[in-house]
């Protein structure tokens, strides 16, 4: 057999049984697919045919670790699982492999390893009393029914369940014994039986969980040469990827994983606008990447930028990029216009208005000036950050460019109702600030976005009237310019892409639907509410982008723990959220296939206590790369001071600045606001006491002005949700004094640890 052919894969359970192993373990085991690529026939390799089995192979990653191979063809070969040499051969009659008739796919169960670590887990450690955690659903002490009793054997291999792990479901009695299978299961079957266990009926099991990931064709089981090609099977198989799973020190794998269920949202033809949301970790921002890679792929050949994907700030729009590089390379990056959307509108004013060069200045300062010019006018009946939120929501947001229309506008989620001499009031404050600000030679980025939404309306409308012209002229061309600009009048993209879309101001949507010709796929979203940390409330449909039959909701993490994802979800409480089309939105059937430790929740008696607490954390995490530990707090004072304690333990710490990390190793520390769409191994959230999450002056709200007091509650929830929800392996929430009271419920049910 020669070698230069060779194609070695690596499953995804081998790959995550792999991240256990002791890290010299790995590095032989990256050495050995090099070596067996080569040559697989190698005397040092020890290639041999495992006893009982018609595919399974052994093969030495070095004296102790043995490679578990499933022969597909002559030079195509499968890692399935990689075990210490003394294992391998022990209960070989246990090991079972088989083509899932349902997804067509490949599936390794070692049933030795779940009988032992499942039904037959060992007895728990005795000297320490362990802490409460929360269960899924009440359960008995007395009760110990099988959990999968209600389904017979058929209806579960029907859902996909693999054949070989029947007998273990039905002698589940326990949550931990599931989330303990859950680990050593094929996908399809955790996914499976984490369904029915959450309440799913059958049927909907059947329609949500199976049918989006069954193969489209008939099934020959026999066939692991064309299993291992479908999406069911999910390998590693380029040397980069397999670095990144053995090193475990990047969630490569689920950045880059296209479940079929997100595999179909992508290369939906759409007839309009289109959303998909859901909660954190469930891959959004990968069908958004995916997505610009299909609508590339259907683009005749050129050299223009046809696609636009953006998103709400320049730390998103970075990784967007890289990530997008790392998807399709520079061919696919080459046809793609990537840019946060305050520098789209930015840069659209400054090509039609070269001559505006206005200082900007940002959300806090322009309170400051509205402060400034109260005091000057010895207002002292108005509060400057709701004259703010006025200005920028209703008259900016709604375009209002007269008295007499703010008289008419809609100020629907404002809370507090204005009569209408006090409408005429805010209307000459807002004239009087809207000068001032000109006085100054300085503007927000609220009134470049509105003025950006101008100018591309106004586009679009030239480009409309053109349209009908040339209708009326029976399809004839006339010679339409663009004013200035020597070329075509057209719209400036195809399709547009945009990520965390809950995040975008009411004029970002009408300058992106002016971008782009009202058509089949011509704009895609993804966001979720739930995670909406800025004021930027939106209904779609008012703004020309109907979104109604074509919104999609993914339900399954790939990052968050089920413990982790159920501490965060307490913290979101009975809070209702929209789903940026009027109507409501809810994280049910929101769920993951990951296990993992309950949080843990600390009480400090001081910050400085805090930070001494986190140090010591951190350095008894041992070897775990400190760029993938993060320390989220309230306040950039806060960080800066938690990145001082860990200087003096000699921990490096880098602060998240508005473009990201300033710096390339250390442990990330910074304000809740910058871990957006930002995700870590171990992650730290800091400072979660009462008067800080939310802020005293949110509480001061509630008899003054409730429905604001709601709205600012709401962020505030959102805020610490996200991020709750940044972190794969484990999450400490520390506080000092009174804690939120958005840790209420978790602190029922999980008591602080001593300090």
């Amino acid at each position: 057999m020669t070698g230069k052919n060779v194609t070695l894969r690596l499953l995804d359970k081998a790959d995550r049984e792999i991240l256990k192993l002791p890290r010299p373990v790995k590095g032989a085991i990256y050495d050995f697919q090099h070596k067996f690529k080569t040559n697989p026939d190698s005397a040092g390799l020890r290639l041999k045919q495992l006893q009982g089995h018609d595919k399974l192979y052994s093969a030495r990653i070095n004296d102790e670790y043995r490679a578990l191979l499933l022969r597909l063809a002559d030079d195509d070969w499968l890692i399935v699982s990689v075990k210490h040499r003394k294992d391998v051969y022990a209960h070989l009659d246990r090991l079972t492999y088989s083509v899932n008739r349902v997804t067509g796919g490949i599936e390794y169960v070692d049933l030795q390893v779940v009988q032992e670590e499942v039904l037959s887990p060992p007895a728990p450690q005795t000297a320490t009393p362990s802490l409460p955690t929360e269960p899924l659903h009440p359960v008995e002490p007395a009760a110990a029914q099988p959990l999968f009793e209600k389904w017979s054997e058929q209806q579960l291999t029907d859902l996909g369940v693999a054949p070989s792990l029947i007998p273990v479901v039905a002698a589940l009695t326990t949550e931990d014994q599931l989330l303990g299978l859950v680990e050593y299961a094929p996908q399809l079957t955790g996914e499976v039986l984490l369904a029915l266990y959450d309440g799913k009926e059958y049927d909907d099991v059947l329609e949500q969980v199976t049918a989006p990931v069954a193969a489209p064709e008939p099934v020959d089981t026999e066939d692991f040469r064309a299993a291992v090609e479908r999406p069911a099977t999910i390998v590693t198989t380029t040397d980069d990827a397999l670095r990144e799973a053995l090193e475990g020190e990047d969630f490569g794998r689920w950045k880059v994983f296209l479940h079929p269920t997100q595999a179909k949202l992508v290369t939906r033809d759409y007839s309009g606008p289109a959303r998909v949301g859901g909660g954190p970790g469930t891959g959004k921002t990968i069908v958004a990447l995916h997505r610009v890679k299909h609508l590339v792929e259907q683009l005749p050949a050129g050299r223009t930028k046809p696609v636009l994907l953006t998103t709400y700030n320049k730390n998103l729009a970075a990784d967007l990029r890289s990530r997008l590089l790392a998807l399709g390379g520079e061919p696919l990056l080459s046809r793609v216009e990537i840019s946060h959307v305050d520098q789209l509108a930015l840069r659209t004013v400054r090509e039609a208005e070269p001559g505006n060069r206005k200082r900007i200045i940002d959300e806090a300062q322009a309170v400051r000036e509205w402060r400034s010019l109260l005091d000057e006018l010895g207002e002292d009946g108005w509060d400057a950050e709701f004259l703010n939120d006025e200005w920028t929501q209703v008259i900016l947001g709604q375009a209002v460019t007269s008295r007499t229309d703010y008289f008419r506008a809609r100020r629907a989620g404002r809370g507090r109702t204005v009569s209408r001499a006090e409408r005429a009031e805010i209307w000459q404050l807002a004239e009087r600030f809207t000068q001032r600000l000109d006085r100054l030679e300085v503007q927000t980025w609220d009134q470049i976005a509105e003025r950006a939404a101008q100018l591309e309306t106004e586009r679009a409308r030239r480009i409309q009237a053109i349209d009908r012209q040339r209708e009326e002229a029976g399809g004839l061309d006339n010679i339409h310019m663009a004013d200035g600009s020597g070329g075509w009048l057209r719209y400036r993209y195809r399709h547009i892409v945009v990520d965390e879309a809950q995040d975008l101001r009411p004029a970002h949507w009408k300058m992106l639907r002016a971008m782009t010709a009202p058509d089949r796929n011509d704009l895609f979203l993804v966001g979720d509410t739930h995670q909406r940390i800025y004021k930027n409330q939106v209904t779609l449909g008012s703004l020309g982008i109907n979104i109604r039959g074509r919104s999609s909701k993914l339900s399954l993490s790939y990052r968050t723990t089920r413990q982790i994802l159920r501490s965060a979800l307490n913290v979101l409480g009975e809070e209702t959220y929209d789903d940026l089309d009027g109507s409501t939105e809810t994280l049910a059937g929101y769920r993951s296939v990951l296990s993992g430790a309950v949080p843990d929740l600390h009480r400090l008696n001081d910050w400085e206590d805090e930070r001494e607490a986190i140090a010591a954390l951190i350095e008894s995490w041992g070897d775990v790369p400190h760029e993938q530990i993060a320390i989220a707090v309230p306040t950039n004072q806060m960080a800066s001071e938690a990145a001082n304690t860990l200087a003096q333990h000699g921990i490096r710490a880098l602060e998240i600045g508005p473009d990201g990390p300033r710096g390339d190793s250390g442990v990330h520390i910074g304000t809740m606001f910058r871990f957006k769409g930002l995700e870590y191994q171990r992650m730290i959230i800091a400072g979660v006491t009462d008067g800080l999450v939310p802020r005293a002056s949110v509480q001061q709200r509630r008899t003054t002005d409730p429905a604001r007091y709601r709205t600012e509650m709401q962020r505030a929830r959102s805020l610490l949700f996200v991020a709750a929800t940044r972190a794969r392996d484990s999450l400490d929430v520390f506080w000092h004094g009174e804690p939120s009271p958005f840790l209420e419920e978790l602190i029922k049910v999980r008591p602080p640890v001593a300090a």
